[in-house]
C-alpha cells in the first residue's frame, strides 16, 4: 500500500481517535460553478470539517444523479472540464493539503477513453486516493481494481438497498479504502431517509464488509446527517451542498461568484459537521 491509499485510512483512524462518530465526506462536483474555484471550494470544505472529499468527474449522461449533479456536472462539461482537467486540479490541491483524501466519483466512458491504466497512473501522480466508478460492476473489474490497487488507490464501490448477499460478498473481495452504501432507491437528491432501515442493512452489509462503510443520498441537512451518523462510518452529503453553491453564485455579481461560491460551501458544510461531533455511535461496527 501507498501513502495515497493510506490517507483514506489514516483519516477515518484520525475520526476515531477524536472520539467522533462518523467522518464527513462532501461531494462537489469539479469544474462547478468554474474550474477555477474548484481547488479553493476543496479548501474551504477542508477547513470546514471535511474528512475526505469526493469530487465528481463530470460526464454527459450522469445516470446515477439527480437533477442539481445533472446541471453541475453540465456548468463544468461546458466549460471544457474532464477528466484529464479533474487530474489537473486535484494536483494542484495536494501542492497544498498533503493530508485529505480525494476519491474521484464518475463513470466508466472517460476512463475507458483515457484507457485504464494510463488512468491508474496518472491519477497516482496526480494524488487521488481513492476512485469510485458508478457503472463499473465490481465482478466485471478485478483487473481494474488491481490497477487501482498497485497504484495505491483504493477502488470503492457502491451498495444499494437492492443489494443481495452475493453483490455484497463479491463488493467486499475487491474494495477498498471505504464502502459507499447508497440508502436509497433512485438518483441521488431523492426520498427520504428511514433510519431504521439504513440501520438494518448497514448490519447486514458489516457481515461481510470489513472496511469503513459511508451513507450518502438524502441527507440533505443536520438533522439527517446526524441520524445517520448514529450508525455508519461516514456521511457522504452532495445534491444540498451543490444547491447551496449554485444558489449562493445566482445571487452574486460575476467577479464575485467563486468567492460566493467558497464562503457559502464552507459555512453551510461547518454547520454539518457540528452536528455530527455532537452524535454517540449507536451501533458501533464489531
Amino acid at each position: 500500500m501507498t501513502s495515497a491509499n493510506q490517507r483514506i485510512a489514516a483519516a477515518f483512524a484520525r475520526v476515531s481517535d477524536a472520539g467522533r462518530a462518523a467522518a464527513l465526506i462532501p461531494y462537489i462536483a469539479a469544474g462547478d460553478p468554474a474550474p477555477a474555484a474548484t481547488v479553493p471550494l476543496m479548501h474551504a470544505l477542508v477547513r470546514a470539517g471535511a474528512d475526505v472529499i469526493e469530487l465528481g468527474v463530470p460526464f454527459s449522461d450522469p445516470m446515477a444523479d439527480g437533477p442539481v449533479i445533472q446541471r453541475a456536472a453540465e456548468r463544468a462539461i461546458a466549460q471544457g472540464v474532464g477528466l484529464a482537467r479533474v487530474l489537473e486540479l486535484v494536483a494542484e490541491f495536494r501542492r497544498t493539503d498533503a493530508d485529505t483524501p480525494v476519491v474521484l466519483m464518475g463513470y466508466a466512458n472517460p476512463i475507458e477513453a483515457m484507457g485504464q491504466a494510463a488512468f491508474a497512473e496518472r491519477a497516482s501522480a496526480a494524488g487521488v486516493d481513492g476512485v469510485l466508478v458508478v457503472d463499473y460492476p465490481p465482478e466485471e473489474v478485478e483487473a481494474f481494481a488491481a490497477l487501482l490497487d498497485r497504484a495505491g488507490i483504493a477502488p470503492i464501490f457502491l451498495l444499494a438497498p437492492t443489494s443481495t448477499d452475493d453483490r455484497i460478498e463479491k463488493v467486499a473481495r475487491v474494495a477498498r479504502g471505504y464502502v459507499y452504501y447508497v440508502s436509497l432507491k433512485g438518483v441521488t437528491g431523492a426520498g427520504s431517509l428511514n433510519t431504521d432501515d439504513v440501520a438494518e442493512r448497514l448490519a447486514r452489509i458489516r457481515r461481510h464488509v470489513t472496511i469503513p462503510v459511508g451513507v450518502g443520498f438524502g441527507i440533505r441537512d443536520a438533522e439527517s446527517a446526524r441520524r445517520i451518523a448514529e450508525h455508519a462510518d461516514a456521511v457522504v452529503i452532495g445534491s444540498k451542498l451543490i444547491e447551496t453553491i449554485e444558489q449562493a453564485v445566482a445571487q452574486a455579481p460575476a467577479a464575485q461568484q467563486t468567492e460566493a461560491a467558497v464562503l457559502a460551501a464552507g459555512e453551510w458544510l461547518a454547520t454539518i459537521r457540528q452536528a455530527l461531533d455532537q452524535v454517540k455511535r449507536i451501533n458501533a461496527p464489531a
